[in-house]
């Protein structure tokens, strides 16, 4: 294996000007250390997020920025070890101020040697990151949030579909085949109004299923995702005045759990469809790409500039459901116009292969 490449010093000091350059940096720490670790260099940028002057820090041992626990582990004096033996090492961690608070860091360390190989010290520089990492913090929290949030939706939906489907459609299931027994024993002048209300109870049951089909679509698992969605479009286009059409230019069928993410983020976008788009045309197009799913759901109508709500569509609940659920299942999701006119909400998701198809 090939030796790291070392980073030699030249033969002369930096000129002034730039000294005046790295002295001057606010936003990063630099400064360098002898070879035993110690503080020979300070910035102005270093004394701005340690807080420490440089006649209070010059001479000091860089360890004094790392926290106890990883001075305990040795953690400070085996970077050195590795800057040396690699030429450079890179880390996040936490490390202290001069009043004793925490700070994100990113920090690098470079091995510096002189002409003669041997040597020279480190340059050190560090970037405080603490900003930065409370804002992925808070967004994963709330991804963490929604995700619990569409998980507990997608459990009480199917508890609902369970009940709905084991109860109330049976219970009106058995009504109808009463009425319908009842009607052969009736006189002849009630047979319109038991022929009525056994048309009302046969009404209700499609009605409940339509209503189980929304909460947890067994066409799925039956006959695919395809299929679930050419069924749910054909039952709510025509009601909302929209013809559509399914493209299925699938290589296989995505697994269970990732078909019912496609199935829910495709049913948020047809509804934003049929409330904002003002469309006459919607089309749903699945493909198998780089090993996953690929959805557009396009329509005719608007465009995103006149969508309603857009100057915060994209913080709108919908739209956030949308994209968390797509990310949570470690995908992407966007929204945007199309060339010709009209929205197009695209996402994919990564998929299991199966053999259903």
């Amino acid at each position: 294996m090939s030796n790291p490449p070392r980073r030699r010093l030249p033969d002369r000091m930096p000129d002034s000007a730039f000294q005046l350059l790295v002295e001057g940096v606010l936003d990063y720490a630099i400064f360098m250390l002898d070879p035993d670790g110690h503080i020979v260099s300070w910035n102005i940028g270093a004394e701005r997020i340690k807080g420490y002057r440089s006649d209070e820090i010059l001479g000091r041992h860089f360890s004094a920025f790392y926290p106890p626990e990883d001075i305990a582990t040795g953690k400070p004096f085996r970077e050195l070890e590795i800057a040396v033996a690699e030429g450079r090492l890179e880390d996040e961690g936490w490390r202290l101020r001069k009043d004793g608070t925490r700070f994100w860091a990113n920090v690098v360390i470079t091995a510096l040697f002189g002409p003669d190989g041997g040597l020279r010290g480190f340059g050190k520089v560090t970037r405080d990151m603490t900003e930065r990492r409370r804002a992925e913090q808070t967004l994963l929290e709330r991804r963490r949030l929604v995700s619990h949030l569409v998980e507990a939706q997608e459990l009480e939906r199917r508890r609902i579909a369970w009940d709905v489907h084991d109860d109330s459609i049976q219970s009106m299931v058995a009504v109808g085949m009463r009425l319908q027994l009842l009607a052969g024993r009736l006189p002849e002048e009630h047979a319109p109004t038991v022929a009525r209300l056994d048309q009302t109870v046969r009404g209700a049951v499609d009605r409940l299923r339509m209503l189980v089909f929304r909460l947890r679509p067994p066409e799925i698992d039956r006959n695919g995702l395809v299929h679930a969605l050419d069924d749910y479009l054909g039952d709510l286009a025509p009601a909302w005045g929209l013809t559509h059409t399914v493209q299925d230019r699938l290589e296989r069928e995505p697994d269970s759990e990732a078909a019912i993410t496609i199935f829910r983020i495709s049913q948020e976008a047809l509804a934003n469809v049929h409330k904002h788009a003002r469309a006459s045309t919607v089309e749903i197009t699945l493909s198998t790409v780089d090993r996953g799913t690929l959805v557009e759901i396009a329509d005719d109508g608007v465009g995103v500039s006149l969508t309603a709500d857009h100057q915060a569509g994209l913080e709108h609940f919908g739209m956030i459901e949308m994209r968390e659920r797509a990310e949570t299942a470690g995908g992407w999701w966007t929204l945007g116009e199309r060339p010709e006119g009209g929205t197009a909400v695209r996402f994919w998701l990564p998929t299991t292969t199966s053999d259903a198809r």
